[in-house]
């Protein structure tokens, strides 16, 4: 996006947004693309809708129609079976227009914090970076991370590692997966710390077997935190029931088991 933006400074664009939308639709309202002359940013969904609402966009950039909206029924007549219907809102822009529009397109990143880098973090971060999230990267190791980081992730070397937990953003979502079991205990020890003083990390997940979380309940007890406060933690972490020990096979799992969690109904 960032790309298109640059784009934008010399060349005129049509933002398409989906608007309204009733029934089943491939996404949702507020989402947006860029359409150039020559090239587009951004899906409002696919399919033919798509493709109509760009040839529109690129109308407007000719000065072959004026009309700035548009109803489409995702029937047979498109060549869609989702059976809803999309409003959708065109709008001429250019270069004065950079400053409100990355706001406007850019989606919302949800916090997450990722102790370990090694192979499954190394994994789960080139997954992570294709998701709204603003990742944290943390580990207590020198040259730890690569040097070709992906846009978007902060690195953070934190020795002790565990010091890290108090200054993240409220809300975040923790995976733990250091080096040693005996980080992983201290990261852990830390986080439930702060749930007990501020409730306010979205989700504590910590990479191993049951053996491994069976012994570290039994350790966590120890330190006197209450069972209730050990439920908190979800170990081992990943969709059940999806095989593979290869750190990209572990990586899709978590990242789907985070989606999933995000795109759980509130509790009632």
């Amino acid at each position: 996006m960032d790309q298109a933006l640059k784009r934008l400074q010399e060349t005129p664009a049509v933002c398409v947004t989906v608007q309204a939308v009733r029934g089943s639709v491939p996404r949702g309202p507020g989402t947006a693309m860029l359409v150039f002359a020559q090239g587009e940013c951004g899906t409002i969904g696919g399919g033919h809708l798509e493709y109509q609402a760009i040839a529109h966009a690129r109308l407007l950039l000719s000065g072959q129609t004026e009309v700035l909206s548009l109803q489409q029924v995702l029937g047979p007549s498109l060549g869609q079976c989702c059976g809803g219907v999309v409003h959708l809102r065109f709008e001429a822009l250019g270069a004065q227009d950079i400053p409100n529009l990355h706001a406007r397109l850019t989606p919302a990143r949800w916090p997450l914090a990722l102790f370990g880098g090694g192979h499954v973090g190394r994994a789960l971060v080139r997954v992570l970076t294709t998701l709204p999230c603003a990742l944290t990267w943390v580990d207590s190791r020198e040259g730890v991370f690569p040097d070709d980081l992906p846009p978007g992730v902060r690195c953070e070397p934190s020795e002790p590692v565990q010091a890290a937990v108090d200054d993240l953003v409220p809300g975040s979502a923790v995976l733990i997966m250091s080096f040693s079991h005996a980080e992983d205990l201290d990261i852990v020890a830390s986080c439930l710390r702060r749930q007990r003083a501020r409730a306010d990390l979205d989700f504590i997940g910590l990479i191993g077997s049951r053996t491994k979380w069976a012994t570290f309940r039994h350790r966590l007890s120890a330190r006197g935190f209450t069972e209730a406060e050990l439920a908190g933690v979800t170990c081992p972490i990943g969709l059940p029931g999806l095989r593979g020990k290869e750190p990209e096979v572990i990586a899709v799992s978590v990242a789907a088991q985070l989606l999933m969690r995000r795109s759980a109904p509130p509790p009632a």
